[in-house]
């Protein structure tokens, strides 16, 4: 400590004489400062004219009425399975609930025949004992997407051509397929996916997971396919004949694909046939139940966009005016011009939350919660750049630069 203190003294006396001009650097960091703040501010402006356009398209797409269906074709409901998730029960009752005329056979698939979502399966069948359901319980897999695997599984025991794609983790409405089968029957349509909302089940962290879900993750979406800037397709549904997937080639080229949903509406695409997302949601359950959990769940997410769309996934770094317009307030020394932006990025997320709530016909609640996301949101997508691991179903996979999957082992 003496050796440093001889050493700042001279310094700090030098300065004071004139000696050494520390103005110039300190100048130059102040005028860095200055700059970065303005570029925060000026992208929170930015995110914060994108925030109120996706409320106003969000309200748009929703008062629209899905087509109505020309008859209604036998389909078979694949659903692979993976666990006895805390609302898989009232998921699969909500699909042996619907008012649909035609013949629906429900296909359910694990890998594994001590599979607890079979005991799951069982009460479904006594509290349904009308629905037509089949069981496969088979354990070859034939790539790291254990998903695909599943339906590659089950699909010989399909039993209609029409076949209907549903992730375990979706609850939907009663005329859910009707509309579905309304605009798969539209002219040069190949497949029909939907969009989703989140349903979170009990406690802190799925709420805070359906926070991502209905006001950052969905209003993109919308926005998204508004300016023509999105081809999405989900594996909450993925409805096609039988003779598409025939077209493309079959479901057995995803099983190395981390998002073999978007790859399978892109082979769609690239047959000529249209894929469509009618004006309603579906329900997906939230089920992170730790802060370990959720963040791992949107880790994977925000990487599969990256590979997916790398130039779009960067660009979604401005759709965060809450946290640009704190890096402003920041950068400034808490200068009175930046608060300003933090309070009209605030609103402006409030006023899409209140859209999307109306869109979506659920009650207002949370508010405090949109500032807390809002931070944690931007700090994982910075994240995302960081690793190309994943976590998916309790395995561990490393993800290259087209999308593809690859096994590692925990250290």
């Amino acid at each position: 400590m003496k050796r440093v203190a001889w050493v700042a003294c001279p310094i700090a006396l030098c300065a004071v004489i004139g000696l050494i001009d520390l103005e110039g650097p300190v100048r130059t960091a102040h005028l860095l400062l200055f700059m970065l703040a303005t570029l925060c501010a000026a992208s929170a402006v930015f995110g914060i004219a994108y925030t109120l356009l996706a409320g106003m398209l969000m309200r748009r797409f929703f008062a629209r009425s899905p087509a109505l269906p020309e008859n209604f074709p036998a389909v078979t409901v694949v659903k692979p399975l993976h666990g006895a998730e805390w609302a898989l029960l009232n998921n699969l009752s909500s699909f042996c609930q619907q008012d649909y005329p035609g013949p629906v056979q429900f296909l359910f698939g694990v890998h594994d025949a001590e599979d607890p979502a079979l005991k799951t399966v069982r009460e479904l069948q006594h509290l349904h004992p009308e629905a037509h359901i089949t069981v496969v319980a088979d354990a070859r897999l034939y790539g790291p997407n254990r998903k695909m695997s599943n339906i590659l599984n089950m699909l010989p025991l399909a039993q209609h051509d029409v076949l209907v794609f549903a992730d375990s983790d979706v609850s939907v409405g009663r005329g859910y397929l009707r509309d579905v089968m309304g605009e798969l029957q539209q002219p040069g349509v190949g497949l029909v996916t939907c969009v989703y909302r989140g349903q979170p089940d009990p406690g802190f962290w799925p709420r805070l997971s359906a926070k991502a879900t209905n006001y950052q993750f969905l209003p993109g979406v919308i926005t998204g396919l508004a300016l023509g800037m999105a081809r999405p397709c989900f594996g909450q549904t993925i409805a096609m004949r039988r003779e598409t997937l025939e077209n493309i080639g079959g479901f057995a080229q995803f099983v190395y694909h981390l998002a073999e949903d978007h790859a399978i509406g892109e082979a769609v695409r690239r047959c000529g046939e249209k894929v469509v997302i009618p004006p309603f949601t579906v329900a997906h359950a939230c089920v992170e139940t730790s802060a370990a959990k959720l963040i791992a769940h949107e880790l994977r997410w925000s990487r599969t966009i990256r590979t997916i769309d790398p130039l779009g996934h960067l660009g979604s770094a401005l759709i965060h005016p809450f946290a640009f317009a704190m890096f402003a307030v920041l950068f400034s020394g808490a200068a009175s011009w930046s608060w300003p932006f933090a309070l009209l990025a605030l609103l402006a997320r409030l006023a899409l939350k209140v859209q999307s709530d109306h869109a979506l016909q659920q009650p207002y609640r949370d508010l405090w919660l949109l500032p807390f996301w809002d931070i944690v949101s931007f700090s994982i997508f910075v994240a995302s750049y960081f690793s190309t691991r994943v976590i998916w179903r309790g395995f561990s996979f490393k993800v290259d630069g087209d999308g593809m999957l690859s096994p590692v082992k925990d250290e």
